[in-house]
């Protein structure tokens, strides 16, 4: 497939000014919805307030039918591109232009179907599965950028390369069902949390949208776009009123310096002075802000136990799957004299003599 003459910064540039101007239209919308009748009170902590209160079929239709309609379209893109078999360049394919087409209809679509029905998929499952939705997916790229830039403090894990194959072959479709997904769990109302919330589900949808292309894999680009979280954690978690934001503060800036700030193009220098920020942000959390020095094992170990064990769970499951298809293969799969693999109830009785 011939690439356009589009560059695709000029793309990035182009799709991050309209990803403002959708917030915008969040911020200046929002108002209109004040005459829904939406849960007011929490009744305990995984508890979705931003739903109505007597949710009805059309706007459950509604939000689900757009949801499958954006999900199935990117999948179908993503297919279409990886049967292509196109190079990366630092132009836009014809299937960048559609994909960014597709999400900027969407997201101005989700827009407009906040302020007619209001509701997101939220109504009908629960938070657990749009947050581990974004878990996943960063777990997913800690574990394919282990080959590039280790997993400890630069250190090479030994996982097998089919794994981290795999995890590049197929993560678009697993990227944008957590996108995808997640953008329309939520409706489009301007608290501070989902105001945040959406503008780094924009960011992601252009970065998905950009696939093949050298800007996909920009490093600093998709290093700001792993360190994003850090902030939408920490706006989201003072939004809700609890203590937890210095955990998604110190756990996500553990994250940096032991993992990520590995795959920058950046001194041994730059990365102690990466080191001395976040020892002396610490430091100005557990003396001047006078923060008990209990929680600091919380903090600075919760976020990145989860993605380091989810990483190695993950692993696991990828070798059983491997044994799974070995034994398969062993039980009911023989090479015929070709040397093709056969199906053993359908190989057929070889003639006498």
């Amino acid at each position: 497939m011939t690439p356009t003459t589009i560059p695709a910064r000029r793309a990035l540039w182009i799709a991050l000014a309209f990803s403002l101007g959708v917030l915008g239209l969040i911020v200046a919308g929002n108002p209109a919805l004040a005459h829904f009748q939406v849960f007011s009170v929490k009744t305990n902590a995984l508890d979705y307030i931003w739903r109505l209160t007597e949710p009805t079929a059309l706007t459950r239709m509604v939000v689900w039918f757009s949801y499958m309609t954006h999900q199935l379209t990117s999948w179908g893109l993503i297919w279409y591109a990886q049967r292509s078999k196109p190079i990366y360049t630092t132009t836009l394919h014809p299937f960048n232009l559609a994909a960014m087409g597709v999400n900027g209809v969407f997201m101005f679509w989700h827009w407009v179907q906040t302020q007619w029905t209001y509701d997101g998929l939220a109504q009908d499952v629960s938070i657990l599965t749009s947050q581990g939705a974004v878990i996943l997916m960063l777990v997913v790229v800690l574990a394919m950028e282990t080959h590039r830039r280790g997993l400890f403090f630069g250190k090479q894990i030994g996982f097998r390369r089919e794994f981290v194959a795999f995890l590049r072959r197929y993560h678009g479709y697993l990227f944008s069902w957590a996108l995808v997904y997640t953008f329309w769990y939520h409706p489009m109302v301007s608290t501070p949390g989902h105001l945040v919330g959406f503008l780094y589900m924009s960011f992601l949808l252009i970065q998905s949208s950009l696939f093949y292309t050298r800007l996909h894999i920009n490093r600093w680009w998709t290093f700001g776009l792993e360190v994003m979280v850090l902030p939408h954690g920490v706006i989201v978690a003072v939004m809700n009123g609890n203590d937890l934001w210095p955990m998604f503060l110190i756990g996500f800036f553990a994250l940096v310096v032991a993992t990520q700030m590995f795959g920058l193009p950046i001194t041994n220098r730059a990365r102690w002075a990466i080191v001395g920020m976040f020892v002396a942000m610490n430091l100005v959390m557990y003396t001047w802000w006078q923060r008990p020095l209990r929680a600091l094992p919380r903090d600075l170990l919760a976020i990145p136990a989860i993605e380091y064990v989810s990483i190695f769970v993950l692993y696991a499951l990828f070798l059983l799957g491997l044994g799974g298809i070995a034994v398969y293969h062993r039980l009911f799969v023989r090479p015929d004299r070709a040397g093709t693999a056969v199906k053993v109830d359908d190989a057929q009785t070889p003639p006498p003599g």
